[in-house]
């Protein structure tokens, strides 16, 4: 299957800018095991309207360029990946939306009980004050709060992805842990929304399964990032969580080249 990987050497200290040396994105044919391989659909969420829930969106600029993603390019990719001797599993969270599924049913039998969570700092009044202000400041802004709060309580799988019975479903890295270990997969390659969060940093993303060994990919056209004011308009935060994925986890393969490799 072609791949892209990213060469980050050799610095040439000959040049104004060093990091200018480096052999950069390049491509290779690489050799996939189909059968320790698993696509992973992550947080594929059906997030409504603007109409129904605008300050959500106005908050989350990506939500449009989520659903065209799950609208045009998942229905191919998950019907062949379905085909395939590759591996489909989700990563769920937000609600409870996934709760009754078998698959989620699987995965919580396998792993059994989950670690317990993380010991954390007390809070104070200066603490619960600077993180008021990140709300209204930063995220999601204290207008927005009641919409984002509604679209969650709404929130459920998007038509496209919406798992089979047969299809692992986890809320968490010790869940997909488990289903990976009981189809002896190796190597994860993620889609969904965003690259740069909750792909990368969420419980059951990139930086939480590659401590269990775990090698991580992604597709460039089957996800979309997190972007700002200055980076939104040539998507620059995604093709920066690309070289990330590149360097740190894995390949970036683009779908083409990744539905070709599965036929």
């Amino acid at each position: 299957m072609r791949a892209q990987y990213y060469q980050q050497f050799d610095a040439n200290y000959d040049l104004e800018i060093p990091a200018e040396g480096y052999g950069g994105w390049k491509t290779a044919d690489i050799e996939i095991e189909l059968e320790h391989t698993a696509l992973v659909v992550m947080h594929s969420w059906d997030t409504g309207t603007y109409e129904k829930f605008p300050g959500w969106h106005r908050a989350v600029e990506y939500i449009p360029r989520a659903a065209k993603i799950s609208e045009t390019i998942f229905p191919p990719l998950l019907s062949a990946v379905r085909q395939s001797r590759m591996q489909l599993f989700h990563v769920v969270g937000g609600g409870d939306y996934y709760k009754h599924l078998p698959g989620y049913e699987k995965a919580l039998a396998l792993a059994g009980p989950s670690p317990l969570p993380q010991i954390r700092v007390v809070s104070s009044p200066g603490l619960d004050n600077l993180r008021s202000f990140r709300t209204e400041n930063v995220f999601v802004g204290l207008h927005n709060n009641e919409d984002t709060a509604r679209g969650f309580a709404d929130i459920d799988f998007t038509p496209e992805s919406r798992p089979l019975d047969t299809e692992g479903v986890a809320e968490n890295g010790h869940q997909l842990f488990a289903l990976c270990r009981e189809a002896g997969v190796n190597h994860l390659i993620y889609v969904g929304f965003a690259l740069n969060w909750c792909l990368l940093l969420s419980p059951g993303g990139m930086a939480e399964m590659s401590q269990y060994g775990i090698m991580c990919s992604t597709i460039r056209e089957a996800t979309t990032a997190v972007e700002n004011r200055e980076t939104a308009r040539e998507e620059r935060c995604k093709e920066l969580a690309l070289w990330r994925v590149a360097l740190a986890f894995g390949f970036v393969f683009d779908i083409d080249d990744f539905l070709a490799g599965l036929e």
